[in-house]
């Protein structure tokens, strides 16, 4: 979920979520209409928890921590009706069980998750966001300040991945060969950071610059890629191999790119609940259920032995 931030082998959204915290995408995210449709998260009770007393009393009195993703993101977050489904609801249903609480996922626009957390609409972000020294210290795509940053639970490990029509048609098996043609992405993702860093090179060898378009989903720019209107999505490998193997329209071709952590994100003041996630996520690698959640999705290749702080680049 990254060439200026980078991500991951297996699963990694790609993700890259402009550091920069902007105000038209909380305000997107403020008008969704489907604010809490996937609730998840244990339903045990609070204080019989294992690990319930290393959360902020203020979770712990609630009953639940409330979650910002952008539920668009199969087989990591997507909406079955009403509801939220995927890897990261499983693992935070898990993670409930051990803190005895529930997670509560609102669906919301990607690149405006960091700003809603910061103003206080989320405990936290589980969306296959990649963890980036450039998030942690809340910089923009320039390296300039543009907020307060985040801290991460990393909990997966993902690299970007190029999707092409079934057959690939254009013989594109890596982005070096994209100058001059028509690409799609998520906005504000990883892969879309790779794509401009090559579009960079295109031009610097005087070559014609790739023509990116970005999307607010990838399944818009699978959309345009399913249509012959660009040469090849590139987005993070657990979303673009889902999509190769859910029907025959698209394969996965060439190697992943820039593997990197995904994790989970809290603003920097609230270590009491990062230390808490960490405790619970290593609690459901030890007890086997990450093992499980991961298997469900087929997500294996990205699991990590424990959990760790800030470990992205």
């Amino acid at each position: 979920m990254t060439a200026s931030p980078t991500r991951r082998v297996a699963v990694r959204r790609a993700r890259i979520v402009p550091v920069a915290l902007a105000v038209s995408g909380a305000l997107l995210l403020a008008g969704c209409g489907d604010q809490t449709d996937g609730a998840q998260g244990g339903s045990g009770s609070g204080d019989k928890a294992e690990l319930a007393s290393k959360l902020p009393k203020k979770i712990r009195d609630a009953g639940v921590v409330k979650v910002g993703t952008d539920a668009a993101y199969k087989p990591m977050e997507y909406k079955e009706g009403a509801k939220i489904v995927g890897l990261d609801p499983d693992l935070a249903d898990a993670m409930g069980k051990k803190l005895g609480v529930r997670f509560e996922f609102t669906n919301g626009t990607f690149d405006g998750l960091i700003t809603s957390m910061q103003t206080g609409r989320f405990d936290m972000i589980m969306s296959s966001m990649t963890d980036t020294k450039d998030r942690q210290e809340g910089l923009d795509d320039k390296g300039k300040k543009a907020g307060k940053g985040v801290d991460f639970v990393d909990y997966l490990t993902a690299g970007s991945s190029i999707l092409v029509k079934k057959g690939n048609p254009e013989k594109v098996d890596k982005v070096g060969q994209m100058c001059g043609e028509k690409v799609a992405t998520q906005r504000g993702t990883t892969s879309h950071e790779i794509l401009k860093a090559q579009t960079d090179k295109c031009v610097k060898a005087g070559k014609k610059k790739i023509d990116v378009e970005p999307y607010d989903t990838d399944d818009e720019a699978r959309v345009r890629l399913k249509t012959g209107a660009v040469v090849a999505d590139v987005s993070d490998f657990p979303v673009a191999a889902n999509a190769a193997k859910s029907g025959s329209d698209f394969e996965v071709v060439g190697d992943q790119m820039e593997s990197a952590p995904y994790g989970m994100a809290v603003t920097k003041e609230n270590t009491q609940l990062r230390d808490a996630l960490k405790a619970a996520l290593n609690a459901v690698i030890k007890d086997g259920s990450y093992k499980k959640a991961l298997a469900k999705w087929g997500v294996e290749d990205g699991g990590v032995d424990e959990a760790k702080i800030n470990a992205g680049s």
